[in-house]
């Protein structure tokens, strides 16, 4: 509504200022949508598939044979500074997935998952 104003009454620069909150308007309820659409994702461990969503509110999670899981790990220290750490890492070959600590509800829920996966991976030789 106020970059809709902003497009409608002021010069270049409020104009380029409206479109710019006109898209963030957009952006975050595209999100807000998404969230009331589809659940929250899971993250399910089982014996003979894993279930990991791509995104916290996304249709399709990737469903994965727990062969496929190269590695588990977390980040503490190099975290993008958009994601709250300690950032759960699931590697499937080339492709990395991204959990932040808010997609939880402790961090021993993190590690509960970790030793799940970690369960699957078989043992490295040394």
């Amino acid at each position: 509504m106020f970059g809709a104003m902003l497009v409608w009454k002021l010069g270049t620069v409020g104009v380029w200022a409206g479109w710019v909150l006109i898209g963030f308007g957009l952006y975050y309820g595209w999100q807000l949508t998404m969230s009331l659409v589809y659940p929250a994702g899971k993250i399910v461990v089982g014996e003979k598939q894993i279930v990991l969503p791509r995104r916290i509110h996304r249709p399709r999670p990737l469903e994965v044979a727990p062969s496929q899981v190269t590695a588990v790990y977390f980040l503490r220290r190099s975290v993008p500074w958009n994601k709250a750490a300690p950032v759960l890492v699931v590697e499937l070959g080339p492709r990395a997935l991204l959990f932040p600590r808010d997609w939880f509800a402790s961090e021993a829920d993190q590690r509960h998952v970790v030793h799940a996966l970690l369960h699957h991976l078989p043992p490295k030789a040394a």
